[in-house]
C-alpha cells in the first residue's frame, strides 16, 4: 500500500466519439450467426448490460483522440502547455509499435521540449497506473505537475470481429464465446492534470492505494496474437471469477487503512466490463451497489478510460462532490487489480 498528501487531482476532461453504435445494430448484423446457433435476440445487452457504446469516425487515432482530451483538460484548468512538466500516454489501443504515442500527443499539445513524455502500458489499468506513476514524481519532488492522457479506438476491434464471426461458418455456441468481450469495447478519449498540492489547499486529493499481480492468469485474456491483427479471444467466465479473487486481495490491503472501510467511502467508480462483473465483484467485497457509478449502460467497457471517465461524470453530476471520499476500482487482464482512493 502506498500513501500520499501532496497530490491533487486537479482537472478532469474528456472527449465521447460522435457515433453511437447499439447493442441491437451490432446483433442486426450478427442475424446469420444467430440464426445458425438459434441465439436468442437481445443476449448482448441482456449478458452485457449494455445498451450501447460509442465510436471514433473512421480513422481516428488513439494520439488523436487523446490529443482532444488533453487539449480539453488544459482548457478547463486554463494551463499554459509550455507548463506541463511530465506526459503519460496510457491506452491499450497506440499508434504503432514505435515511437511512443506520448510523442505524438506531446506534440499536437505543443508542450514544452523539457517535459518527461513515455507510454505505459498494461490493458485496462494504465490509466490508473499513469495516475501512481505520476503521483510518485509529484510527492518526491521531482515535477511540479503533469498530464495523463488515454484514447481509446475500438472500431477496428469491433468491425474485425463481426466480419470474422459472419464469415466463419464453424462457430458453435462454445466456440462464439471467446469472442464475446470484444463486442462490449468502446471508445472514448480520457485526460487528468495532477499537480502538487500544499497542506491548506483544498481539492480532490489522491490519498493511497493498493494493487495485486496474480500472472498465473495471463492466459485467459490475449489480443493482437497475429501479426496485423486486433482480434482478441478471452474465456470472460473464468476471467470475471479470478479477476474478483485478485480483487478481494486488493480490497482487503485496501481497506486497511484507517477510513477507508466499505462504510467509509461514499462512491465507488470502477473499471466497467459487464453488469454480472459489478454484482459479483460488490458482493464478493461486501460492499454496498448503490454507492457505484455506473456509466457502462451507454459507454460500454472503455479500456483504460473506464474508471477516470466515470469519476469525472460523477463529479459533473454532481454525484460525487466535496467532503466525500471516492474509491477507483480497476480489474485488468493480465492478472492485475488496482485500487485508489480519492478525498474531496
Amino acid at each position: 500500500m502506498i500513501h500520499y498528501s501532496k497530490v491533487c487531482l486537479d482537472t478532469f476532461g474528456y472527449e465521447l466519439p460522435p457515433i453511437i453504435i447499439s447493442s441491437e445494430e451490432i446483433e442486426t448484423r450478427l442475424a446469420p450467426v444467430y440464426e445458425r446457433l438459434n441465439l436468442p435476440a437481445g443476449r448482448l445487452e441482456l449478458m452485457s448490460g449494455i445498451k450501447q457504446r460509442r465510436l471514433w469516425e473512421k480513422g481516428t487515432k488513439p494520439s488523436q483522440a487523446a490529443t482532444m482530451a488533453g487539449k480539453r483538460v488544459l482548457a478547463k484548468a486554463n494551463i499554459d502547455p509550455k507548463d506541463i512538466d511530465c506526459l503519460i500516454f496510457t491506452s491499450v489501443s497506440r499508434d504503432m509499435m514505435e515511437p511512443a504515442t506520448a510523442s505524438f500527443v506531446h506534440n499536437n499539445l505543443g508542450l514544452s521540449s523539457s517535459a518527461l513524455i513515455f507510454d505505459i502500458s498494461n490493458a485496462c489499468l494504465g490509466f490508473l497506473d499513469g495516475m501512481v506513476m505520476l503521483a510518485n514524481m509529484i510527492e518526491l519532488g521531482q515535477v511540479k505537475n503533469g498530464l495523463i492522457v488515454s484514447g481509446e479506438t475500438a472500431e477496428e476491434l469491433l468491425e474485425s470481429t463481426l466480419v470474422s464471426l459472419v464469415e466463419d461458418q464453424t462457430l458453435s455456441r462454445k466456440t462464439i464465446k471467446p469472442a464475446f468481450a470484444s463486442l462490449t469495447i468502446g471508445s472514448g478519449s480520457m485526460g487528468l492534470y495532477m499537480r502538487r498540492i500544499s497542506d491548506n489547499e483544498d481539492g480532490v486529493r489522491l490519498v493511497h492505494g493498493a494493487w495485486q499481480a496474480n500472472t498465473n492468469h495471463s492466459d485467459l485474456c490475449h489480443g493482437g496474437q497475429q501479426s496485423n491483427s486486433t482480434l482478441m479471444a478471452t474465456d470472460s467466465e473464468a476471467l470475471l471469477h479470478r479477476g474478483v479473487e485478485t480483487a478481494q486481495t486488493t480490497w482487503k490491503i485496501f481497506s486497511e487503512k484507517a477510513g477507508w472501510s466499505g462504510d467509509d467511502i461514499d462512491r465507488f467508480f470502477c473499471h466497467q466490463v459487464g453488469s454480472a462483473h459489478a454484482r459479483l465483484l460488490f458482493e464478493s467485497l461486501g460492499l454496498s451497489a448503490d454507492k457505484n457509478f455506473q456509466t457502462l449502460e451507454n459507454l460500454g467497457n472503455v479500456g483504460s478510460v473506464s474508471a477516470p471517465i466515470t469519476m469525472a461524470m460523477a463529479m459533473e453530476q454532481k454525484i460525487f462532490t466535496p467532503g466525500q471520499k471516492g474509491a477507483l476500482l480497476g480489474i485488468g487482464s493480465g492478472i492485475n487489480c488496482m485500487m485508489l482512493g480519492v478525498e474531496w
